[in-house]
């Protein structure tokens, strides 16, 4: 399970440092994608099986179904760690994100999230949080 906030830097080449905990579990290649909310998803390679499962699942002759697969599997690249820790974004999937120069990673159970820092620090801003976790219990979260 992926958990934590990383703060860390991207270089003008796209290279991007994994904090150690998660490569540890992602392994030394794994699966980047565009995500949710204008980040990046990265799965390790069991995730990224069951996940391409589902979406495979989805019905051809759904036009939501077809736009949701696309938007994830065109998007993906294999992501190697080189022997600094670090992978190469590429740039479309920077320009995606808007990574420039500080970015924050986040570990979210099954995946861990790329973001670029602005976006993160508008993105965690938990003034809702009470009414979040409400509905939460509808869906069967109680805590």
């Amino acid at each position: 399970m992926f958990m934590g906030e990383y703060n860390h830097t991207i270089d003008a080449k796209g290279r991007l440092i994994i904090p150690s905990k998660f490569r540890d579990s992602l392994g030394e290649e794994f699966v980047v994608t565009k995500g949710l909310d204008g980040c990046l998803f990265v799965y390790d390679n069991k995730e990224w099986s069951a996940f391409e499962e589902k979406l495979k699942s989805l019905p051809l002759t759904n036009k939501d179904a077809r736009q949701f697969v696309r938007f994830f599997l065109a998007g993906a690249t294999l992501a190697e760690v080189d022997k600094q820790g670090r992978i190469l974004v590429p740039a479309n999937l920077r320009e995606f994100a808007g990574l420039e120069k500080e970015v924050v990673l986040v570990g979210v159970a099954s995946r861990v999230e790329i973001w670029s820092k602005a976006r993160w620090e508008d993105a965690a801003s938990y003034d809702d949080v009470e009414e979040i976790a409400e509905h939460m219990a509808e869906l069967g979260l109680g805590i």
